[in-house]
């Protein structure tokens, strides 16, 4: 914080005149425009030696007059300017004042200016916290198989138009004709990541992923609670975030996600212990596969 400029030899014995006229220190203040505090130091100097001339004080004095330093203030704010150099030029054609680019940097410092000189009327972005990963970034929605046949030449690939209640259905691959007769597949209630970055498969954009329930020989599809139409969200509770629009390879969400869905004891689909629920329809199960993962 700045320092006041040091009072006058004349406003010092104007003070300590105003005293001996029997003016109090509130008068005084009001009179001469000055704080209560100062005049109070001028009086009691006054009184313990006689003197009202100022002592030296500690610390180096600034060189620039309040209204300089508020000139300095405003340049510093409003022209971002790109160095000390620059500044201390805008400044001595903005005010008038003579001073060297050090007394500039330290008037600054002492306004409380830290950083790059091209920052200062930069408004400060506030760091934005890394998003948690959890289930919650996952957009799972209840989707209808529409249309499902086997990819020609394949083993165990299926293409099914699913729709998810969006205007087109969506295109999946999946690797269930193995597991999952054809003719089971139609019309049938599924559960669906939506956010993963589609991806070619046998020359087929795969569009999402069909959730199911997975151990070394088997497959079951996760079968939606009774109610269920496409479109509807699973959610988790205690894991009230928002889905990524899209989620980012890099940041290998459904790598660290995955390893947590399981289904229980009861067949329920579940995330660290919270089942796939469909709010006031119930939870998503396998048929009798239990305490399995889910992918």
């Amino acid at each position: 914080m700045g320092r006041s400029e040091e009072l006058s030899e004349f406003q010092r014995g104007t003070v300590v005149g105003c005293y001996l006229c029997k003016k109090s220190v509130r008068e005084i203040s009001a009179m001469l425009n000055l704080p209560r505090s100062t005049v109070s130091a001028v009086i009691l100097k006054w009184k313990r030696g006689g003197i009202t001339t100022a002592l030296p004080r500690s610390g180096r004095p600034h060189k620039l007059k309040e209204e300089d330093r508020q000139v300095l203030e405003r340049v510093a704010l409003e022209k971002c300017l790109p160095s000390i150099k620059a500044l201390t030029a805008e400044f001595q054609s903005a005010s008038g004042a003579s001073v060297s680019s050090t007394t500039v940097r330290r008037e600054l410092h002492e306004m409380g200016f830290r950083g790059r000189v091209s920052s200062y009327g930069k408004p400060k972005v506030p760091k934005v916290a890394k998003k948690q990963v959890d289930v919650s970034r996952l957009d799972l929605r209840i989707g209808r198989v529409v249309t499902a046949q086997q990819i020609p030449d394949t083993d165990g690939l299926f293409v099914e138009q699913i729709d998810v209640g969006e205007a087109f259905p969506r295109t999946v691959v999946s690797e269930l004709s193995q597991h999952v007769p054809v003719e089971q597949m139609q019309n049938r209630m599924v559960v669906l990541l939506c956010n993963e970055r589609p991806v070619e498969t046998r020359g087929i954009v795969n569009q999402a992923m069909l959730m199911c329930a997975s151990s070394q020989d088997k497959l079951e599809i996760l079968d939606p609670p009774n109610g269920a139409i496409p479109g509807d969200r699973v959610t988790f509770q205690g894991f009230p975030g928002e889905p990524d629009k899209e989620l980012n390879p890099k940041q290998k969400v459904w790598e660290q996600v995955q390893p947590d869905l399981r289904t229980d004891g009861q067949c329920v689909a579940t995330y660290k212990g919270a089942a796939f629920e469909v709010a006031g329809k119930g939870v998503c199960k396998a048929q009798t596969m239990s305490d399995c993962e889910i992918k």
